[in-house]
């Protein structure tokens, strides 16, 4: 009696435990989609008409375009020719004639010193140069006389005073050189006093003001040549390689949204090993619109570039994911939905594909195809309402 009551109790105890569990297995079955039927992997074509019915636009064959690959580097707009002004000597800046921006001719006054301890030391070694100019003269005068009274009495001057009087000559002379390279020395740093443009060109930097101390080799100004301005650009080491001195390549200016055609002027003949490139200056043509240190693109080609082109007709939007339909077999007008990924633009009605579909598959225009050269009809429906034909050469 005791055993049946104990399996009573057990049996009455564990039975809902027991079903909680087959029910919790049944639940996880039927989240799992054990209970719903199985569709097999891989691609399946469907009939045309189990698909939703669409306007006939026609047909577009998928083919595979080639274009020259053409990859970017980017530099900095540098001027070939630029210069950097400094004073020769020391001195207070008096004038100073061009500033940022301005344009010089070669020879125009740029900047004036003070100019009046040049004067005076000038004047000094002048001073010097005449009383040098008077000794020399007068001991010439001497050592004539001599030589004329020797002539007519040879016992009339002792040798060694007459050796005396050449030697006053030539010391007098010396004198008078000294002098006169003196004049010359104080000319010239008066001269540095007044600085030219060495040429033409525009002023970018200006780091003096008048009354400012100039010292020797500090740049005052900085000018350079618009004329010479190009493009400096490290290109990687492989496409480094193949550019070449009076290469003609193409730059593209992103501030003026403008090509300019430029030459290739140097390649520097050594790779940077931190980074693999090659430092080439593309010359670029005269033009107003360019300035030093304006950014650029140098675009180079690195070889022929092979990708699918599909018409933009083709293509239906859902949400972020793009479908083609594509016909599997065009006798029996079977055909699939397939999601496909596209790339850049080649013009207004062709995109690349980069998945999705291989050259030579015929997809559906779900669309008339855009022509909006092409005027509307007379009942208002224009000639993008009429069948798309098949696009070739794209």
């Amino acid at each position: 009696m005791k055993s049946k009551e104990i399996a009573g109790v057990v049996l009455k105890k564990g039975l809902p435990a027991v079903v909680g569990l087959v029910v919790l297995v049944a639940v996880i079955a039927w989240l799992a989609g054990a209970f719903t039927k199985k569709i097999p992997p891989g691609p399946t074509a469907m009939a045309a008409d189990e698909l939703p019915v669409e306007p006939d636009y026609g047909t577009y064959k998928v083919q595979q375009i080639e274009k020259p690959y053409i990859e970017e580097a980017i530099g900095t707009l540098k001027a070939a020719r630029r210069t950097e002004l400094s004073s020769r000597v020391q001195a207070t800046i008096s004038r100073i004639a061009a500033g940022a921006g301005d344009t010089v001719a070669e020879g125009d006054v740029l900047i004036e010193l003070d100019r009046k301890d040049f004067e005076a030391r000038l004047s000094q070694t002048q001073a010097a140069l005449d009383a040098a100019d008077a000794a020399t003269h007068q001991a010439q005068d001497v050592y004539d006389r001599a030589v004329r009274l020797r002539k007519a009495n040879p016992g009339a001057i002792a040798e060694q005073d007459f050796n005396q009087m050449y030697s006053n000559l030539l010391t007098a002379q010396a004198n008078q050189s000294g002098a006169r390279q003196a004049v010359a020395e104080s000319q010239v740093r008066l001269s540095y006093t007044t600085i030219k443009a060495p040429k033409s060109g525009t002023v970018v930097d200006r780091w003096a003001e008048e009354g400012d101390m100039t010292q020797p080799g500090v740049p005052l100004l900085s000018l350079y040549d618009r004329t010479s301005l190009r493009l400096e650009v490290p290109v990687m080491e492989n496409l480094g390689a193949k550019i070449q001195k009076g290469d003609e390549l193409e730059v593209h200016i992103d501030a003026l949204d403008e090509d300019f055609q430029g030459v290739v002027a140097e390649r520097v003949p050594q790779a940077e090993a931190a980074t693999r490139s090659f430092l080439v200056k593309v010359s670029l043509p005269p033009s107003e619109k360019l300035y030093e240190g304006m950014f650029g693109r140098l675009k180079v080609p690195a070889g022929i570039r092979r990708h699918h082109c599909l018409h933009t007709s083709a293509i239906q939007q859902v949400g972020q994911l793009q479908f083609v339909t594509v016909i599997i077999d065009p006798n029996t007008g079977n055909r699939e939905r397939r999601f496909v990924k596209t790339g850049r633009r080649g013009d207004a009605l062709h995109r690349e594909v980069l998945s999705g579909l291989e050259a030579g598959e015929q997809v559906l225009l779900v669309r008339p195809e855009p022509s909006p050269q092409s005027p509307p009809g007379p009942a208002g429906r224009s000639a993008a309402d009429s069948p798309a034909k098949q696009p070739t050469g794209r």
